[in-house]
């Protein structure tokens, strides 16, 4: 958490209690956390602490680099703490399981990509959607 912490000092921006909190919770699930979530989660914690102060510290912290947004088949993002190897996810349609997964092939062929056409990826997502192993009965599966 401290090498967080100096990140957003070394960025020029102010720890504040609340932006620490948000980093905390963050820290300490192992869910994929919407804004909702982390606001009533800090709520707990801060009765103070208002929703746009959420809203405003993840986008702070997005942008820094110590957060990631993904869209896991919802309308809303979820955030987790930013992993220091890139992975993916997979969100079961029926029970809405997130399930993380690596994919070396995947970096590959982006670098790959960016190498034959010059082009700079600054972000990637990979999301799959589908059926996880107990609710796939009667779907069509991969083989």
């Amino acid at each position: 958490m401290d090498e967080y912490m100096e990140q957003i000092r070394s960025s020029g921006r102010r720890l504040t209690r609340q932006r620490k909190l948000v980093l905390e919770i963050l820290n300490d699930s192992q869910e994929h956390l919407d804004a909702d979530m982390i606001y009533d989660r800090a709520k707990s914690v801060d009765p103070n602490i208002g929703l746009a102060t959420v809203y405003r510290s993840l986008a702070l912290l997005k942008e820094i680099g110590l957060v990631q947004e993904h869209r896991l088949g919802e309308n809303h993002g979820h955030f987790e703490k930013t992993q220091p190897t890139p992975h993916h996810h997979f969100t079961c349609l029926k029970c809405g399981r997130v399930i993380e997964f690596e994919a070396p092939q995947v970096i590959e062929a982006a670098y790959k990509l960016c190498e034959n056409e010059g082009l700079q990826v600054t972000e990637m997502h990979l999301h799959l959607s589908g059926y996880c192993s107990q609710c796939h009965e009667g779907k069509l599966n991969c083989e």
